[in-house]
């Protein structure tokens, strides 16, 4: 996906405000999320943070959602959109198309997270420019300080 946005002159990055939370529960699905309090029993009308498959659920959407985009113009992970555009010129076409998908599907975005017509940012820990993506120097200094692992037990914390 990080190579994807190699190549394209203008990029637009979003992130969905409070993605799991724009996604409604089946109304089968609305009893499995019950829970009680002293006072009442209540149970989820949208998609909670930290239910098993969430993550998955919501990456399915988006890319049913944006199907037709999907590797062509828009690039997608859980919550986070790339809009790529081979041209310049383009960029303000292919961003109007998404955002009439996203008003048609009634999707929001955290402005304070976006960022337009750029041609390098940082992208799943990697920073993707034009021609070129590298590895985010943040994400490489964290794992030169990390402490050399002195027995079994923190070399199997470290890799996981």
């Amino acid at each position: 996906m990080v190579d994807a946005t190699t190549g394209h002159e203008a990029l637009s990055f979003m992130d969905g405000s409070s993605g799991y939370n724009q996604i409604r529960m089946a109304l089968s699905d609305k009893e499995m999320t019950t829970f009680r309090t002293p006072k009442e029993i209540y149970c989820y009308k949208v998609m909670p943070f930290g239910s098993k498959n969430v993550c998955d659920t919501y990456q399915c959407a988006m890319q049913k959602l944006f199907d037709d985009m999907l590797h062509n113009y828009v690039e997608c992970y859980v919550d986070d959109l790339v809009v790529k555009s081979k041209r310049q010129q383009d960029h303000l076409k292919d961003l109007k198309v998404v955002f009439d998908h996203l008003r048609k599907y009634q999707l929001r975005m955290n402005p304070l997270k976006c960022t337009f017509g750029v041609t390098s940012r940082k992208f799943l820990g990697f920073i993707v420019k034009h021609r070129e993506n590298e590895i985010d120097q943040f994400k490489i200094d964290a794992i030169q300080k990390m402490p050399k692992p002195k027995s079994l037990h923190d070399l199997r914390s470290l890799q996981g």
